[in-house]
């Protein structure tokens, strides 16, 4: 049983994290501004405000007399106890909760604010509303059946893991247990080994498990402010074990972990590193060119390399896949809701001055913008039923959080505020102008229907801006989830479209639902473009490259 709920609990996070992003962040300040700006708005529209306050009213009165037909979401699992609806004192108390909360979103709504003052409005009184809610309480009622039935030892629990994570966890509530998995033994346990390293990254070649593989190699990107296992978490997860049982040569990056004695690092370095790594893949495997993978912020990292090698008129990527990648910034998100001149250039600044940007910091910014799913959850599961943290892997790999070297840090700001690739030659790197129109290789394009922080129609964009052909696919998952598809879950769907209009909407209208895995799809995508099927290597790397440490490496395991 208690696995089952690890099980459940670990999901429905797991449907809501976002990853850490070197984007934008919310700084306290611009939150505080925008509640004081809520604040004045009751002053600068008072019958506005005192309508609003008698509809509240009003809704009261049905709850107290009993005849509230309000209750919550179907989606918002807060309320599930039978308690919540079948007691009347409890009813009333959730249903009080549920009016107000209503009525503050509608009165901000139609205020008379501007749109984007609105929007954020909207996420400040979310954090206040989501963090008053009545399930956060000692009055949640599984929390009194559960201190009932442990004979109080629920409470004592609940409060020994509090007093651990203000020691330990910055006082937020700790979304995993991080003693349960270690890399190497019970994550990313692939084999293969490192077979090249450079200052800034190691190539892992894993090992085929097929007998003949097909002659163009696949190399995998990672974004750089995450570790690259969330491609070989268990092996039933593994997007690196699938593609070596499917006859193709895998190889992946594992980026290092840098600190402030890499604060120059930009996103040059990280193409000049990566250069390396497809020579050497080309020079492993014979063949003339591979395809390539690029993941999030890895994706930017990817397209900006096709660029670089088509201006350098090279051919050594035959075709390439996008997965939840954001080139076009210009649809603005939940995530960039607070970017203005002033944070950006306060964000730069705090990685500048510090030489990295934490990856812990974004995901805990990043954690406020789901606060039911990553921080109200764990508050009800470890403090109130003083349940242990859940047991799961995905959420292990989004808190083993890796730092961002501050040029690049700046880089990808800059890129999010000027939008450069949306433009022929206006973004350089490694000394060539970079024109997305002149990369002409087939693509994979990956987005995720429910992302929040690459959403699908922004993905959609960013393909129109490549001169290849392309092949979009839309899971229907959220960000984490939309990588980590294996094939048999029944839920799994995603859409197909032959055409490409120029309107996202448009394609959604027109496309077909498939069910399952993308990943099957796109394996038969990646073997008509493989070439010929030969012998699996009997052995890794070769004369050159031999194999150095076994899979996962070393970077992998630095802090």
């Amino acid at each position: 049983m208690a696995h089952k709920k690890d099980e459940e609990l670990g999901q429905q996070a797991s449907d809501s994290i976002l990853g850490p992003n070197p984007i934008i962040s919310a700084p306290t300040r611009d939150i505080i501004s925008t509640a004081r700006q809520v604040m004045r708005q009751t002053v600068k529209q008072p019958v506005h405000s005192l309508k609003h306050l008698g509809r509240f009213g009003l809704a009261l009165k049905d709850v107290m007399i009993g005849r509230s037909d309000i209750a919550p979401d179907p989606a918002d699992k807060r309320f599930l106890d039978p308690t919540w609806s079948q007691n009347p004192l409890y009813r009333r108390y959730m249903q009080s909760y549920l009016a107000w909360r209503k009525e503050l979103n509608t009165w901000i709504t139609s205020s008379q604010l501007p749109s984007q003052d609105v929007a954020r409005a909207q996420f400040v009184i979310s954090l206040m509303t989501e963090a008053m809610s009545p399930t956060n309480t000692a009055l949640n009622p599984a929390a009194i059946k559960r201190f009932f039935e442990t004979g109080g030892k629920s409470l004592f629990d609940g409060l020994t893991h509090l007093a651990q994570d203000i020691a330990n966890n910055g006082g937020m509530p700790s979304q995993v247990n991080m003693n349960a998995f270690e890399v190497g033994k019970n994550l990313a346990i692939t084999k293969g080994s490192v077979v090249f390293r450079n200052e800034v990254l190691e190539l892992i070649q894993y090992k085929p498990l097929t007998e003949e593989v097909y002659e163009k190699p696949v190399l995998v990107v990672p974004p750089q402010i995450n570790k690259f296992y969330i491609f070989d978490l268990s092996p039933e997860k593994s997007l690196a074990r699938y593609l070596t049982l499917n006859h193709m040569q895998t190889f992946v990056v594992s980026w290092r972990n840098p600190t402030k004695a890499q604060r120059e690092w930009g996103l040059s370095t990280y193409i000049e590193a990566l250069k390396e790594a497809v020579d050497i893949v080309l020079k492993i495997t014979g063949s003339k060119d591979l395809s390539m993978l690029g993941a999030c912020s890895g994706g930017i990292t990817t397209a900006s390399l096709l660029g670089h090698y088509a201006a350098l008129k090279e051919k050594k990527v035959s075709s390439f896949t996008l997965l939840v990648s954001v080139l076009d910034t210009g649809i603005k998100t939940q995530v960039a809701l607070f970017a203005d001149e002033k944070s950006i250039e306060s964000a730069r600044r705090m990685s500048y001055q510090s030489g990295v940007l934490e990856g812990k910091d974004m995901a805990k910014i990043f954690a406020w913008m789901r606060p039911n799913d990553l921080i109200w959850n764990y508050w009800v599961n470890n403090y109130l039923l003083g349940n242990e943290p859940p047991v799961f892997d995905i959420l292990f790999w989004n808190n083993d959080t890796t730092r961002l070297p501050a040029a690049l840090h700046g880089e990808f700001l800059e890129m999010f505020k000027t939008n450069p690739l949306t433009r022929a030659k206006a973004l350089e790197v490694c000394g060539t102008p970079i024109d997305l129109k002149q990369v002409k290789a087939d693509f994979f394009c990956i987005a995720g229907l429910n992302d929040h922080i690459t959403p699908w129609d922004a993905c959609y964009k960013s393909a129109k801006l490549l001169g290849g052909k392309c092949e979009f696919v839309l899971s229907s998952s959220g960000h984490i989830q939309s990588i980590l598809n294996p094939p048999g879950n029944p839920k799994s769907r995603f859409f197909t479209n032959t055409e490409m209009p120029d309107e996202p909407k448009r394609w959604l209208e027109t496309a077909t639902k498939q069910s399952d895995s993308w990943w099957q799809y796109w394996r038969d995508w990646l073997h008509a473009r493989g070439g010929k099927l030969k012998a699996a290597p009997a052995v890794l790397g070769d004369e050159d490259f031999p194999p150095m440490e076994a899979a996962p490496g070393t970077y992998v395991h630095e802090r």
